[in-house]
């Protein structure tokens, strides 16, 4: 006689608690699930997933005025494919550019008003015009100021980092949930070759061996067919197999545009650090060329700070809308990409108490399927080996076929639970609403700092330049300088002297 595996399928109580087991694990609510819809998916869902809550940064920008180029009010609701939408945050955008030009119209006249006080006939003496007190005054407020921009770099630079960390989450996550989709893939795969291998070869070869006995191939047969059975319904399964969207590519996208974000953030606040420190040395050196470089290379920055500001405000007013709610724009946007049921998406998206599992009736046959096809084979042992001996090899191969089965099934019933994916999914939007949030807010506190400290600057270094000294530094040699002609004339006229 064959010893029983090591198997829940190995007696009457063990079936009977495979199926308890089975049953608690696939089981869920019978409930119908209400319809989703933009407006009422929030109530529908019961909460939020796990561990994520909208902060209030974004309910408070979240809260900004939306309206098109003509004005008239849009529903904040994240729709980044509608025409009006778009208007709303280019509008968002464009209030930079309104900054930009009211910065550069303030700075211009500030100039001109300069230039035209300085043209003005010198009255007093000479002593008393070129005092330096006004000079040292100006000088320190654009010390400050560029000080100022040098604190609003590093915020700047942290900001980049916080940004780059809730996209990298985003990305894990997304990796992670094609993990556990392809593993699903993968036991459905194997699982159904391998019982297609047992129903062509071992249950083939043991009809052939029982032919004499009719009673016993009709049980063989039934086998086969609950077999075939088991493995057609495992095979729908694999919801995931035919659909176009990968998760892969997607994070691949996402990591590909966040890196040249990144970069160019980098390259950004080094050149705003560098136009920072290279103005302080040419005020401290008193150095016409060098602080007049910088002087172009500050309005040059001045221009893409605000720039900057205006794709950093329309980024966190968009971010806002899409993290106050997004599991409406999330759900239909994954229906339009993958075709797939709704009611596994509703599944997924929501796990809770109130959406059934749509694989629950699959799984729940497939588990009976099994345990009858195991009773079945214990029945053929039974009664097949002691007149058949070469019927106890393809038994044997068959039993390990149903434990290797069942261990499959097991792995199956926990990845097709909704807890691994909906986790991956408050994971990725705690990335983006709140690291990446984060980072965007204080990237647009570096471009507001970073546009004020080059704007006071820009009116302070002409004001600066006109009290340093006549002579430029490359004009101005230096006294000890024993090739200086000055001081070779007068040494002739000391020699002569003697």
């Amino acid at each position: 006689m064959l010893s029983p595996p090591c198997s829940v399928f190995s007696s009457s109580s063990s079936s009977s608690a495979f199926s308890a087991f089975s049953s608690r694990a696939i089981s869920s609510s019978p409930q119908p699930h209400p319809a989703w819809s933009s407006s009422g998916g929030q109530e529908a869902m019961g909460g939020p997933p796990p561990g994520f809550r909208p902060s209030g940064w974004v309910h408070l920008l979240h809260q900004v005025p939306h309206t098109n180029f003509q004005l008239r009010p849009v529903a904040s609701t994240f729709a980044p494919q509608e025409q009006d939408y778009q208007q709303a945050l280019l509008l968002v955008a464009a209030l930079a550019g309104l900054g930009l030009a009211v910065n550069l119209l303030v700075l211009g006249l500030y100039l001109l008003r300069s230039c035209c006080r300085c043209r003005r006939p010198k009255t007093g003496p000479p002593e008393v015009s070129g005092s330096p007190d006004g000079g040292g005054c100006v000088t320190w407020s654009c010390v400050a100021a560029l000080l100022l921009g040098c604190a609003g770099i590093g915020l700047g630079f942290y900001g980049n980092s916080e940004t780059s960390d809730g996209v990298s989450q985003l990305s894990f996550s997304l990796l992670h949930a094609n993990h556990t989709l392809s593993s699903i893939d993968r036991l459905v795969s194997e699982t159904v070759e391998r019982l297609g291998s047992a129903v062509r070869s071992e249950l083939t070869t043991l009809e052939e061996v029982m032919a004499p006995r009719t009673e016993l191939v009709a049980a063989a047969r039934g086998a086969r067919r609950q077999a075939e059975a088991v493995a057609q319904q495992l095979g729908e399964l694999a919801f995931w197999r035919d659909v176009p969207l990968s998760p892969i590519r997607v994070a691949e996208g996402v990591s590909f545009v966040e890196e040249y974000r990144w970069l160019a953030y980098i390259l950004l606040l080094l050149l705003d650090l560098l136009v920072c420190l290279f103005t302080l040395l040419g005020l401290a050196k008193q150095s016409k060329w060098l602080v007049i470089v910088m002087t172009v290379m500050s309005l040059l920055v001045l221009v893409l700070s605000w720039g900057s500001m205006g794709l950093e405000a329309a980024a966190a007013v968009g971010l806002s809308d899409f993290c106050s709610s997004p599991d409406p724009y999330v759900l239909n946007l994954t229906r339009a990409e993958t075709g797939l049921n709704p009611e596994i998406l509703h599944y997924y998206f929501l796990c809770n108490q109130v959406v059934s599992n749509p694989f629950q009736e699959k799984l729940t046959l497939s588990q009976r399927s099994l345990a009858s096809i195991y009773s079945q084979l214990q029945g053929l042992e039974r009664e097949a080996v002691p007149q058949f001996p070469a019927a106890q090899k393809p038994l044997l191969a068959l039993e390990e076929t149903l434990n290797v089965t069942e261990g499959n099934f097991h792995q199956l019933v926990a990845l097709l639970h909704c807890r691994g994916l909906h986790k991956d999914y408050g994971a990725a939007l705690r990335g983006l609403c709140e690291d990446s949030m984060e980072g965007l807010l204080f990237l647009l506190l570096f471009s507001l700092l970073s546009a004020l400290a080059l704007a006071t600057a820009l009116c302070s270094l002409p004001a600066a330049w006109a009290h340093f000294p006549a002579s430029d530094d490359y004009e101005d040699p230096e006294d000890d300088d024993p090739f200086n002609p000055q001081e070779s004339k007068r040494f002739v006229q000391w020699q002569s002297s003697i």
